[in-house]
């Protein structure tokens, strides 16, 4: 047994460093794709959704996972800080035309859910993933379990300079278990 436990830890901080070592970058805002969906719940996740917009890299914009009482307003109105009155008007114009606000995730597993419906929805055949770096790969897993083969996924975590500060060791550490675990799960068929 003592054999076995250092054997599942050994196997887990060498994936971990190895998770760490390779988190994911942003793509360049040129890339193109049908969609770009935006995961709630981390810094500067929105502002990379409305850049890719501004861009023309995508026709329309998700952003999964929103509460409750959150408007398009309410998030145009959040990114309004610094910028000149004429880009305030077209931010406003473009989350009324072109931006959805899903409001039924609440976690990882129902912004796949969510994206998937909203994808299919809209016959979309590619999208950029909005998420944070350390975020990434289990958000990905778990769209790729929802959305058929045939669908492009280009990741783009936010870059660092848009992050208030690294995460703490302890919370890229549970994300890595947290992916372990539902790679497992998928894998082994339990969805």
């Amino acid at each position: 047994m003592v054999r076995l436990a250092a054997i599942a830890g050994l196997a887990w901080v060498a994936g971990f460093t190895l998770f760490t070592a390779t988190i994911p970058d942003a793509a360049p805002v040129s890339v193109a794709t049908d969609a770009v969906v935006v995961l709630t719940g981390g810094a500067g996740r929105l502002a990379r959704g409305v850049a890719i917009m501004d861009a023309r890299s995508a026709q329309r914009m998700l952003v999964s996972g929103v509460g409750k009482t959150t408007t398009r307003a309410a998030l145009a109105a959040a990114l309004d800080p610094g910028l000149s009155p004429i880009a305030r008007v077209t931010n406003r114009q473009m989350f009324q035309r072109d931006v959805d606000l899903g409001y039924s995730a609440i976690d990882t597993r129902s912004n796949a859910e969510e994206t998937a419906a909203w994808m299919a929805a809209h016959k979309y055949r590619s999208l950029r993933l909005v998420t944070s770096g350390w975020h990434m790969r289990r958000a990905e897993l778990e769209l790729r379990t929802r959305l058929p083969a045939d669908i492009t996924i280009v990741t783009d975590a936010v870059p660092p300079a848009a992050m208030p500060a690294e995460p703490p060791v302890r919370s890229v550490a549970r994300e890595y278990s947290k992916f372990v675990l539902r790679w497992i799960v998928i894998k082994s068929g339990a969805f």
